[in-house]
Order: C-alpha cells, then structure tokens, then sequence
C-alpha cells in the first residue's frame, strides 16, 4: 500500500486529526487528505465523516457509504439510506 493511504498505528486509528481547513476528525480509519478528496458518487457532492457509525454520509443523496477496513466503500449498492430526520 502506498505511504499515506493508511494512518492505522501500533495502538490504534489516529484521535483527533487535524484537516486541511482547521476541522477535526475524529478516529479516523482512513487518511484525512483522501476524506477531502473523496465525493459522493451520485451528487459528486462533500461527504461527512459520521465515526460513531463508521460511515460517510452523503446529506445530499441521503446515503450513508461504510467504510470497511480503512477502505471507503463508494458503491450505490452498498450504501443504506438515510433516515429522512438524520439528513
């Protein structure tokens, strides 16, 4: 895997990582520059990182896109619809 893609550590996802325009992840499985990369696939639109649940959420669509392993899966087939009140 090439360096940079994985920010798994000895103890753990890294806490608290800063992003590029001051916000804060937390525990993330996955590096943050690929969550700023990362777009909906139906919307083309921002993904939000939801960490309790260890998804990306797309309001816009109204999917929510699991990430396994560290790896964001961005299927349409694999998402799961959001409740409407969570949007």
């Amino acid at each position: 895997m090439p360096a940079g893609l994985c920010n798994k550590t000895p103890g753990g996802p890294l806490k608290g990582i800063k992003m590029s325009d001051g916000r804060r992840t937390e525990r993330s499985p996955i590096d943050p520059k690929l969550l700023e990369l990362l777009a909906c696939p139906i919307t083309k639109g921002p993904l939000k990182w939801d960490p309790a649940k260890n998804e990306l959420i797309s309001a816009k669509a109204g999917l929510a896109f699991p990430v396994r392993d560290g790896v964001p899966v961005m299927l349409p087939s694999e998402a799961r619809p959001l409740d409407p009140d969570n949007r």
